[in-house]
């Protein structure tokens, strides 16, 4: 064990860590190495104690929610991962108003609603993301966005203090919200929705699965859209423009079902992900005068 691991090993005994965990464990694209730390809270309470020790050891941590827009270095990670996929709770608060953990998944999310015959997150249901990275991107698919449903979230800082931020303070936007530039942990979020039958609103949500498994490479590990929408076009199109489809890197490829993702054909590596998204870039600016910009985070 490294120091830093020993002093995680004395936390309280009730909170989960895990040493030289692999990230490619955690992350949709099946890609990264080992975590020095990684920390997985069940609770508010729980993700303080391990913020105090991060502050009390110098260290800023990384903060990982299911992974599904994370690019995870080869090497991995030294230091400490916060994984929030524990802070999964779901509470009605009555009038239309839900409550979720950061660390419930958006699908769970948007289940949880339809039983209570709240309609609002159907877009969501099909998202492979968290409540918390759903809030930090402001996450939306086919015309929804976080945003427009998100009424509140209450967010911890790397000092163990709460915070609340109504819908208008955190200034969301297209795959934006105040939360990038706030160094913040997002705990939970409120969302008010329109009540609806359950059976419109299940009804939608297979129109929608259709669609995506109708268009987009589900049966490949990938983060998702790999490039954010440009202002001219999309990038999608300026890719397969550009005559990328199926343009490999490794076992890193451009989608030859969807030019917008980046699959695992099996093997590939982060550094053979970012080559290929560099290559991307050059080609479709070279193609188009268009610059497009990683939507995926690389760590």
């Amino acid at each position: 064990m490294t120091a830093f691991q020993q002093a995680f090993s004395r936390l309280a005994p009730g909170i989960e860590i895990r040493f030289s965990e692999p990230l490619a464990k955690y992350t949709s694209f099946r890609i990264g190495g080992p975590a020095e730390v990684m920390a997985l809270p069940k609770t508010a309470e729980e993700l303080g104690t391990v913020l105090a020790l991060c502050r009390d050891l110098g260290t800023a941590p990384a903060i990982l929610g299911a992974g599904t827009n994370v690019l995870a270095p080869d090497d991995g990670i030294r230091g400490a991962v916060i994984c929030l996929r524990g802070l999964c709770g779901a509470e009605d608060l009555g009038a239309g108003r839900i409550r979720f953990g950061a660390g419930l998944s958006l699908a769970r999310a948007a289940d949880f609603a339809a039983k209570l015959g709240l309609s609002g997150l159907e877009f969501a249901h099909g998202i492979p993301g968290t409540v918390g990275g759903g809030v930090y991107m402001n996450a939306g698919a086919y015309g929804g966005e976080i945003g427009r449903v998100c009424t509140e979230v209450i967010t911890l800082d790397f000092q163990g203090r709460t915070h609340r931020y109504s819908r208008e303070e955190l200034s969301f936007s297209y795959r934006h919200s105040r939360m990038q530039e706030l160094i913040q942990i997002v705990v939970s979020a409120d969302f008010a929705l329109t009540p609806a039958s359950e059976e419109q609103i299940r009804g939608e949500m297979r129109e929608l699965a259709a669609r995506r498994r109708a268009s987009q490479p589900l049966e490949y590990p990938s983060a998702g859209s790999a490039f954010k929408r440009p202002r001219e076009g999309y990038a999608a199109a300026l890719i397969d423009g550009a005559g990328l489809k199926g343009f490999r890197v490794g076992d890193a490829q451009v989608s030859e079902k969807h030019a917008g993702f980046v699959i695992n054909r099996g093997a590939a590596t982060a550094e053979q992900v970012k080559e290929l998204l560099r290559q991307v870039t050059k080609r479709v600016y070279e193609n188009s005068g268009i610059t497009l910009e990683p939507e995926i985070r690389l760590w």
